[in-house]
């Protein structure tokens, strides 16, 4: 059987190649481009990404990547972004100034701050963190996962959908925030699954799965 190829855009930030693994390991052909060409003519797409919006913002654009991003969500084929993947999908963010994301999902990405009695929470957010899930029956990007399970964060900022419907876990560090989103064929999250052992690349392979029923 053809395994279904699936593009690990390349921004020149992060570590690609163990993503592209992990997606290897979960049954796929992981192909590792900044070619928007082979983003658009491939089955599905994961958008990873360590480091500053507004540099990758920048460096999607300079290789002319922005709509290859957009064309692949507004065609339907299936798309998850991680970490800096899952930030830029939103509309802007206030890293380092403020910085135009892609719109795809509704909202804005904050820094961490303070907590209760003007506590100053540890930046980043560095380590294994619970996920509680919104929806347990009914997510794909989690079918086989069980509620409150650990993955691996490590980020100073945070996405805030302003439409609720797209949250499908959350996670309590000072303050509850979004963990991640669910809404049709783009699933985003902002722990690194490559990272997060077996559950980790659990969600791989149900994004896989998701690829080859298209």
């Amino acid at each position: 059987m053809k395994l279904p190829e699936i593009a690990v855009i390349d921004y020149g930030m992060g570590n690609l190649r163990s993503v592209a693994k992990a997606l290897e390991r979960a049954g796929a052909k992981a192909v590792v481009t900044s070619d928007a060409r082979k983003v658009l003519a491939s089955s599905g797409v994961v958008f990873p990404g360590v480091g500053a919006f507004g540099p990758a913002k920048k460096n999607i654009d300079k290789h002319g990547m922005a709509e290859s991003i957009r064309g692949t969500v507004a065609a339907g084929k299936p798309f998850l972004g991680l970490c800096l993947g899952f930030q830029l999908l939103f509309e802007r963010s206030c890293e380092d100034g403020t910085h135009g994301g892609f719109g795809v999902i509704p909202g804005e990405v904050n820094r961490f701050g303070y907590s209760g009695a003007s506590r100053r929470l540890k930046v980043p957010h560095m380590g294994w963190n619970r996920v509680f899930l919104k929806n347990r029956d009914g997510s794909r990007m989690f079918k086989g996962i069980p509620d409150k399970t650990y993955f691996y964060f490590v980020h100073s900022y945070y996405g805030v959908p302003s439409d609720k419907s797209w949250v499908s876990g959350v996670t309590e560090y000072g303050k509850w925030f979004c963990s991640a989103v669910e809404k049709e064929n783009v699933w985003a999250c902002q722990f690194h699954p490559e990272k997060s052992s077996a559950n980790g690349l659990k969600i791989l392979k149900n994004f896989v799965n998701e690829v080859k029923k298209c």
